[in-house]
């Protein structure tokens, strides 16, 4: 099996494993893989990991989007967004790093634009996809040359996740004007970025905004 997509099973994940091919990917997930041929239920957090020895690349999906005014949010909302965001990403990457050396493989994180770019209600993804950015830059240098790690790092996206930013003609309109570009990413639209990283193999250390020049552009 030559691609291991965490959260596989839907969303971004899912266009990962349609972009990379069926065949080749294995996905993890903590439910709704029925049907799946190359799924397995696991939750990276408390289940053992399977060996995979012909394991050549990690895409780590799991994310979270927990919006609202710092004052609100509690330790526990702050401690979820670390559990699923980059501890469940240390547990594995700790687990098949020997694997990714032996092989010459890599790995593929996901942080947010909101690291990039301060906002508002933001501050419990932003701590916790901060860490992921600091995680990849750190494991870029200390398993360079053998494994390369970089990071994904998208603007709204239309995936079950975001569906409550996204459920009404009002939420839609302003999401889609606050983007240069004029639009709402899809899936396919990050898959594409992820299955770059993977094959290009003098990248490494990166993070890649895939955010409709939301990011860096100011439109006057």
């Amino acid at each position: 099996m030559k691609h291991l997509i965490i959260g596989g099973n839907s969303g971004i994940g899912q266009a990962v494993v349609q972009i990379l091919g069926p065949s080749d990917c294995l996905i993890f997930s903590r439910n709704g893989g029925e049907g799946m041929a190359q799924h397995q239920t696991i939750n990276v957090l408390t289940d053992d990991l399977p060996d995979l020895p012909d394991l050549l690349s990690i895409v780590y999906c799991p994310g979270t989007i927990q919006l609202k005014p710092f004052h609100r949010f509690t330790e526990s909302d702050f401690l979820n967004d670390l559990q699923t965001n980059v501890i469940g990403a240390i547990r594995v990457l700790q687990f098949y790093h020997k694997t990714l050396k032996a092989n010459n493989g890599n790995v593929v994180l996901f942080s947010t634009i909101a690291i990039a770019q301060g906002m508002s209600f933001h501050s419990s993804i932003a701590v916790s996809k901060g860490a992921v950015e600091g995680l990849m830059k750190s494991l870029a240098a200390e398993w360079a040359p053998n494994v390369r790690v970089n990071c994904v790092a998208p603007s709204l996206t239309n995936t079950p996740l975001a569906q409550d930013l996204l459920n009404t003609d009002q939420k839609r309109e302003g999401a889609i004007n606050r983007h240069p570009l004029k639009k709402i990413g899809e899936p396919i639209d990050i898959a594409q970025g992820v299955k770059f990283l993977i094959e290009n193999q003098w990248i490494t250390g990166q993070i890649i905004h895939i955010d409709g020049g939301l990011s860096s552009l100011k439109i006057l």
